[in-house]
């Protein structure tokens, strides 16, 4: 048991900052929730972090700066305890179940509930969506209103951006819809519909196609509300539990989806690693990828908000072993389930015919309208590339929304069917993203590349 803190009043301020520093880096090197505390032991501040040492002893550093709501936290706070969880999902939950019921006084922004996001499912649709809002209530829109109608609300969250990734990665494991559209059991119109991105990446079971039944959706609806409320062992606990109880059913199927289940769920709080192939450490990152995308779409004039952008890039040495890659991000972050490499077939030590080869080989599908087209595709280079890339398309009955290419050192767009390149500044947030797409499918390519030379060698 941890002992008591001095009385107080019986530190100075720097003593206490040493204490409360030394305290926080002693804690376990796992996500949680803090809670600040007073004299008097009044919580006065909550939060989460994906690691508590380095998160909480960032508030007792000399150079720390809380800013001007917050900064005043520090001249009253003299202890603090913490809740380890399972992982940060668990830990953003946890923050906000323990504001709401604790209304600490430096959490003063979530008092007002209609300005921070809820998370919502619907209850009183054939197949339930999943979404955030900032207006709970439906106030001044009716057909909010009767949507929210029983609807499961979770928040008020404090961090929109952490509220929206958790959202988009737990996607992945549950497949809920996250769309706008009114899907009706039964309704034969869904069989000759075409479901959009998310569908074919793995991110939705699309029952606006009729690809899934409504019984089997809504379960797997239900075991995300659960998962919301549920520690992540138990929640695995439970799952192998009915997985093995659908194959001594013989019910292969329905066991293998709850397996696929169990797998994600045990990878939500993995990191890439080096023995996977990946080089972690010039992975792309985007600080601020909801900026980035609003800032893209405006420079390319795009009526609908981007989701994905791919990039395409060719590597080579001295024309041997010529390699293509296609990279993916999603809401502006690598999605590595769909990167894919070609090796060129064709053409040897000619960037426009592998470009025009890669281009065909991954849109194939989609330009004969089997599949969805990414909102935004990359092609690394400058005119010639795109123009090589454009080409392809053109043989295609179906075309791209949007063929774009970016040229090293000056880093000009070029946009199909626009006679000249944009140049944007170089701290623009689209730039940004760009440039990470464009690196990151270079990355890959090299990467690719260097493994068909060490092949070679190897047989030589």
């Amino acid at each position: 048991m941890d002992d008591p803190p001095p009385e107080w009043g019986s530190e100075a301020f720097d003593e206490r900052m040493l204490r409360l520093n030394k305290k926080a880096r002693a804690l376990p090197d796992v996500p949680g929730v803090y809670l600040m505390k007073d004299a008097t032991g009044v919580v006065i501040y909550i939060g989460k972090a994906l690691r508590l040492p380095d998160r909480v002893s960032s508030y007792f550093v000399p150079s720390t700066d809380l800013g001007f709501s917050k900064q005043p936290m520090l001249d009253v706070v003299h202890d603090f305890e913490f809740l380890a969880c399972e992982s940060e999902w668990e830990a953003l939950l946890t923050e906000n179940r323990l504001i709401k019921d604790t209304k600490p006084r430096f959490n003063v922004r979530l008092l007002d509930d209609k300005t921070f996001p809820y998370l919502v499912v619907t209850t009183r649709e054939d197949f339930p969506r999943v979404f955030v809002t900032r207006n709970p209530t439906g106030a001044g829109d009716e057909q909010m209103q009767e949507l929210m109608r029983g609807a499961k609300v979770f928040g008020p969250f404090a961090n929109a951006g952490a509220l929206r990734e958790a959202l988009a990665t737990l996607q992945r494991v549950f497949k809920y819809r996250t769309c706008k559209l009114d899907i009706v059991e039964n309704d034969p119109k869904n069989r000759f519909f075409r479901p959009c991105l998310l569908y074919n990446i793995g991110q939705c079971t699309a029952p606006c196609a009729d690809k899934i039944k409504k019984a089997e959706y809504e379960a797997d609806v239900e075991r995300f509300v659960k998962f919301l409320g549920t520690k992540q062992s138990v929640m695995l606990r439970e799952l192998r539990e009915e997985m093995e109880k659908a194959s001594v059913e013989l019910r292969f199927e329905k066991a293998a989806s709850v397996r696929d289940q169990i797998k994600a769920i045990e990878r939500l709080s993995e990191r890439a690693d080096r023995k996977d192939g990946w080089q972690p450490e010039t992975e792309a990152v985007i600080v601020e990828p909801d900026k980035a995308l609003k800032s893209l779409q405006k420079t390319l004039e795009l009526d609908e908000p981007i989701r994905c952008i791919e990039g395409i890039d060719i590597a080579h040495l001295q024309g041997n072993e010529t390699v293509g890659s296609k990279v993916c991000f999603i809401d502006g972050r690598p999605f590595k389930d769909q990167y894919r490499r070609y090796k060129i077939q064709t053409v040897d030590n000619d960037d426009y015919s592998s470009i025009r080869e890669v281009v065909l080989r991954r849109y194939r599908e989609a330009g004969a309208g089997h599949e969805l087209y990414p909102e935004v595709i990359l092609i690394d280079g400058g005119l010639g590339q795109l123009h090589a890339g454009l080409e392809a398309f053109a043989t295609l009955d179906v075309k791209p929304p949007m063929v774009i290419s970016l040229a090293k050192k000056e880093e000009l767009v070029y946009v199909q069917q626009r006679g000249e390149p944009i140049r944007l500044g170089r701290e623009n947030f689209g730039l940004k993203l760009l440039q990470a797409v464009r690196d990151e499918a270079h990355r890959f390519a090299q990467h690719y590349h260097h493994v068909l030379r060490r092949k070679k060698t190897l047989e030589e």
